[in-house]
């Protein structure tokens, strides 16, 4: 396991999203509450880092979603004395498939993912407060996400930590037994599991990317850590097909000051 100072990774990031909210002028933030542990932990750290009060948690459920995942998000929100909303979006999704009865789950799910986001800057816009992501690092690297979707955010105070550190990250949190105890999953279809659908145990993947991403170590001795040629090419595969996710859109350089190329820095604000 990925061990990390809890005390101190939890006073950096209420840190972290004080400073980052003030920078913008908001004093309030809006999540969306899954009922699964990535969320549970940015709830936490907002209730921390703000009066409760000004942090609202949207609980967004289909009409396939696991009834338990409403129960433990509404758990949480209690726990914590947030505001939170409960806004279905089966009318939403199925309208918009009306015409659609052969859908893949994949397309069904990426709508799913995005009419949520909507719900959620569509708050914003109400309430002026700031959209917060809760995509951990494990996910934005093998793009296990929906693009526009629950990978959008302002600001998110989670993505640079892997999914075994964001467990003992919710143990020190406190957050339910329930939430941290059950497997991991995106509730975007009935069954629906993180691990199966990656084909790995997040141990695993997590000690692998640590190595790749953070350790730089080559292929050879990933080689001797007992990883084989297959998982490795598979694992970056998956980072190298999703850097579009990780990336503000390229734009077409025809200027000595491109948007995102060149002008990204906090020094070019205003010049």
């Amino acid at each position: 396991m990925l061990k990390i100072n809890c005390e101190l990774v939890t006073s950096m990031l209420i840190r972290f999203l004080k400073d980052e909210t003030g920078k913008i002028g908001l004093n309030k933030a809006v999540l969306g509450l899954s009922g699964g542990v990535d969320s549970a932990v940015v709830a936490a750290l907002l209730a921390r880092a703000f009066n409760p009060n000004d942090v609202t948690a949207l609980i967004m459920p289909y009409r396939e979603s696991n009834p338990d995942s409403r129960v433990h998000a509404e758990l949480l929100a209690k726990k914590l004395k947030i505001n939170y909303l409960v806004q279905d979006i089966s009318v939403m999704v199925d309208t918009f498939f009306a015409d659609k009865p052969k859908v893949s789950a994949l397309r069904k799910g990426n709508k799913m993912a995005r009419e949520r986001m909507c719900l959620l800057y569509d708050y914003s816009a109400e309430h002026a407060a700031l959209v917060i992501g809760t995509s951990n690092k494990t996910e934005l690297l093998l793009g296990y996400g929906t693009i526009f979707g629950d990978l959008a955010s302002a600001i998110n105070p989670i993505g640079d930590l892997y999914k075994s550190q964001i467990w003992q990250l919710a143990e020190y949190l406190d957050i339910p037994k329930e939430i941290i105890d059950k497997p991991p999953s995106a509730d975007l279809w009935i069954g629906q599991t993180d691990e199966d659908e990656l084909g790995y145990t997040y141990e695993e993947i997590d000690k692998l990317l640590y190595h790749v991403i953070d350790l730089r170590y080559p292929e050879e001795l990933l080689l001797d850590l007992g990883y084989t040629t297959k998982t490795i090419n598979d694992i970056k595969s998956k980072i190298q097909k999703s850097q579009f996710k990780r990336r503000p859109p390229v734009i077409a350089k025809l200027t000595n000051r491109t948007i995102n190329q060149d002008f990204r820095y906090c020094r070019d604000w205003g010049a």
